[in-house]
């Protein structure tokens, strides 16, 4: 039996409808249900039209998005009176030489800059941001070694992924 307070589980089908425009049809089963399309695309740079956010600019905005609601919750529930959070994040990728495809991707550094208002003591705004931070779980997904399984199907018949 799973010690797990909540599960959270979300699915997406994601299809090309330009250059490298992609909408992508997002469902969320637990714990709340909604279904939402989201589009992303590239700029000029990659070859997009630049008709909607990046796919890393969706990241990084759930990075700081996840963040900050986090801490607002974890301040409602351990009664921590939280006026008002900033946060900064720069998020640094490089592109390095790929033997098959043009590069591969690799994360550089994420700096996170967290500023809470907050007329409770320093020391109790130092542990709801660690609290937040444990239950942010963007952060967490970052923060760790990750399984990631692929399938692959091409014209039908399912490959082996390289």
């Amino acid at each position: 039996m799973s010690e797990a307070l909540f599960k959270v589980r979300f699915s997406a089908e994601g299809a090309c409808v330009g250059k490298l425009r992609n909408e992508v049809s997002l469902t969320a089963h637990e714990p709340f249900q909604v279904e939402r399309m989201l589009a992303t695309d590239e700029g000029k740079f990659q070859g997009g039209d630049d008709t909607a956010p990046t796919p890393l600019e969706f990241f990084v905005t759930g990075l700081v998005g996840c963040l900050m609601t986090q801490i607002r919750v974890f301040a409602k529930r351990l009664k921590i009176e939280v006026e008002d959070v900033k946060i900064s994040c720069r998020a640094e990728w490089e592109a390095l030489p790929d033997p098959v495809g043009p590069y591969q991707g690799r994360p550089a550094k994420f700096e996170i800059d967290v500023d809470v208002t907050s007329s409770a003591a320093p020391d109790r705004v130092a542990e709801l941001v660690s609290a937040a931070r444990r239950g942010c779980f963007v952060e967490q997904t970052l923060g760790q070694a990750n399984v990631i399984k692929h399938r692959l199907s091409v014209n039908g018949a399912e490959q082996s992924p390289a």
